[in-house]
């Protein structure tokens, strides 16, 4: 039995893994998706990884150890996962349309650094889009999520992210364990091109490209598990682009 531990992005909604996590339970795996601190003005990175350790040390208490242990971080939860993996010796890292940190960097260093902004303006122009109108969450996030799933998404409410973990310092030197690299081939926030370039330039890595937006565990949950499965070792194993 592998563990997959699920770490969402900003907003920190645990809710993000309700599509994938029964696709990976049905195949007799553990799942854990983590709610992060992330209305809270005080927490910093290492307080979301301390989050993400009690939430699998709470999963796995009482369980028969072996078995691989994956981290999964989407969006700004890429940030955390280094943290999260050298602390429970994790075997496998998926990031997921993730922000791709360099050791002492910071989130908001990060946005500086990356040229994420300039990639989704290019992208909005190519495609016809405003590049003027900011953040639109129906355009950027929701656009390939089903109507049903948007509804619940909703229901939800405004997610909450409080600023200051932008400024926290991602403090590790080097990648606990070796990494998977996917990316949705419609994302409008962190579009495929800038992805495969940032998992070539910061870890020399190639990239798994499905379909899909930045919400992928949303839009295309049997597909993302599949991968999760196949890093586990549970399936095929992807192919990458």
């Amino acid at each position: 039995m592998a563990t997959f531990l699920l770490i969402p992005g900003a907003g920190g909604s645990a809710w993000y893994w309700h599509r994938v996590v029964p696709e990976l339970r049905s195949r007799g795996h553990r799942a854990v998706a983590v709610e992060l601190p992330a209305g809270d003005p005080a927490a910093d990175l290492h307080s979301y990884a301390r989050t993400c350790v009690d939430a699998y040390r709470d999963a796995c208490a009482g369980s028969p150890s072996g078995g691989t242990t994956v981290v999964v971080g989407q969006s700004l939860g890429g940030f955390t996962v280094p943290l999260v993996a050298e602390q429970i010796d994790s075997d496998r890292i998926v990031l997921v349309n993730a922000m791709i940190p360099l050791p002492d960097e910071t989130p908001g260093h990060w946005f500086e650094n990356s040229g994420a902004g300039e990639a989704r303006a290019e992208m909005a122009v190519r495609d016809g889009r405003d590049v003027g109108a900011g953040i639109e969450p129906m355009n950027d996030f929701f656009h390939d999520v089903p109507d049903d799933v948007v509804a619940a998404a909703m229901a939800q409410g405004e997610p909450d992210q409080a600023g200051e973990v932008m400024g926290s310092v991602c403090t590790f030197d080097d990648w606990p364990a070796p990494v998977t690299v996917v990316g949705g081939a419609e994302d409008r926030f962190f579009p495929i091109d800038f992805q495969r370039r940032q998992a070539r330039e910061r870890l020399g890595a190639d990239i798994t490209v499905l379909p899909g937006g930045h919400l992928i565990a949303l839009s295309r949950p049997v597909e993302l598990a599949e991968v999760l499965l196949a890093v586990a070792g549970d399936s095929v194993s992807p192919t990458t682009d």
